[in-house]
């Protein structure tokens, strides 16, 4: 059997895990953890660094420890089954084989820190990790907390949150549980992304800046929470027009968007662009369903438009005042793209989102002379490529009560897909 015991969180270790210790024949963890233990002179110990060697000499002992030289204990930080060693252990050891003491997590511990509750946070890691997913993430949702390492540290997420779009306020968690050391600092995304923050961060705590500080006031409006994590999904999507502000009924009308969701596939940890965004109906639909989205429109009253329906709808979809293609290149790399306008650039939109898009690009087009242009642009960057015509008839009121089909104007929906999608989150 192997005893894995959460520590490092400044809470006492409890009876049963220190009896474990105190019988231990082996002890693997981190040199803090090891130098806390009070471990007795004559117990061997094993100093974490590449997980492999420690896994390999914890096997050896198991195999070899007929005699019964001591139990092996593996020493982690908080809540060692989350986001931690457990799942490495159950995977070479079986889970069957695991004897887990949990800690308190060091999310757990921020947030009391900081006097919030967490039900409804979304926690993700970027430690290892391409930290992008835990930047779209940190944009998307209003309470995230991220869990640190090497190069993804409170500098990089500030770097990536100060452009001023997303109003986000980081509160930096050090030596969680070190009494001596311990710190918990509220700053902007700049001001994070000015600083040498060290080895010690424990995690990072981003929050929507409009959230009310604790206190006695700072009530949720939106009642208790029932599920914990993110909240869920949208119960439907393919909103009707009427659902977003528009003008002239300028707006990518449902049925196209019902399958352009389809194809984009927006989810927690992505960011999707809405190029031609008009009033942001695709932008705000893969907002609802928890990615991040930047909605690209030339006209200052399409921006205001936009941001109108994201408030309407309550989500936070970044509006970028400019025309494609030339002010894409400004913006973080998309995982997929939406293209609902463009006229005589199109083809140059097509190419340029293509070359940034990591999975999808999805092109609407009412003008059937503009689809051999676009589909060349995506198969010319090495894009699978498929399309359909679509055209409706929806139900429309007549005078004594009955009904007829009223045709809307067909559309021509192209997209394209990368043969091998980038991965996204632990497989990066």
């Amino acid at each position: 059997m192997i005893t894995v015991i959460g520590t490092g969180t400044g809470a006492p270790l409890p009876p049963d895990a220190r009896a474990a210790l105190a019988g231990a024949g082996l002890v693997v963890g981190a040199r803090r953890h090891l130098e806390a233990a009070g471990l007795a002179d004559g117990t061997e110990r094993i100093v974490l660094g590449p997980l492999a060697p420690a896994l390999d000499a914890i096997e050896a002992r198991r195999t070899a420890d007929a005699e019964g030289r001591g139990r092996i204990v593996v020493l982690a930080s908080g809540d060692p089954g989350f986001f931690g060693i457990v799942r490495v252990l159950a995977e070479r050891f079986g889970s069957g084989a695991l004897d887990v003491r949990a800690g308190v997590s060091s999310v757990a511990w921020a947030f009391a820190r900081a006097g919030l509750e967490w039900a409804d946070a979304v926690v993700v890691s970027a430690h290892g990790r391409d930290p992008r997913t835990a930047v779209n993430v940190c944009r998307a949702h209003p309470k995230v907390a991220v869990l640190t390492g090497p190069g993804a540290g409170p500098a990089e997420l500030g770097a990536a949150l100060a452009d001023g779009t997303t109003d986000r306020t980081l509160i930096v968690a050090r030596a969680l549980g070190d009494p001596a050391h311990e710190s918990m600092e509220r700053v902007t995304p700049a001001e994070a992304a000015a600083r040498d923050w060290g080895t010690a961060v424990s995690v990072v705590l981003c929050l929507d800046a409009a959230l009310p500080e604790p206190g006695p006031a700072a009530g949720s409006a939106s009642g208790p929470v029932t599920i914990a994590g993110p909240r869920p999904g949208p119960d439907r999507w393919a909103l009707e027009e009427d659902a977003f502000a528009h003008r002239d009924s300028m707006i990518t009308k449902f049925e196209v968007r019902a399958l352009a969701l389809a194809r984009l596939g927006p989810r927690t940890g992505d960011l999707v662009w809405d190029v031609g965004a008009g009033s942001g109906s695709v932008a705000v639909e893969c907002a609802r369903f928890g990615a991040a989205a930047v909605a690209v429109e030339r006209s200052a009253d399409g921006i205001a438009r936009i941001r109108a329906n994201a408030d309407a709808h309550g989500v936070s979809v970044r509006a970028v005042h400019g025309s494609a293609p030339a002010v894409l290149s400004e913006l973080p790399e998309p995982d997929a793209v939406f293209i609902g306008g463009g006229g005589a650039e199109l083809p140059a939109i097509v190419t340029a989102c293509a070359r940034r898009a990591r999975r999808a690009v999805v092109v609407a087009m009412a003008a059937l002379d503009r689809v051999p242009a676009a589909r060349a642009a995506l198969t010319g960057a090495g894009y699978s490529c498929d399309g359909v015509l679509l055209q409706s008839s929806r139900l429309a009121p007549l005078p004594g009560d009955v009904t007829r089909l009223a045709a809307a104007n067909p559309v021509f929906l192209l997209w394209g897909t990368r043969p091998t999608p980038s991965l996204r989150g632990e497989n990066k």
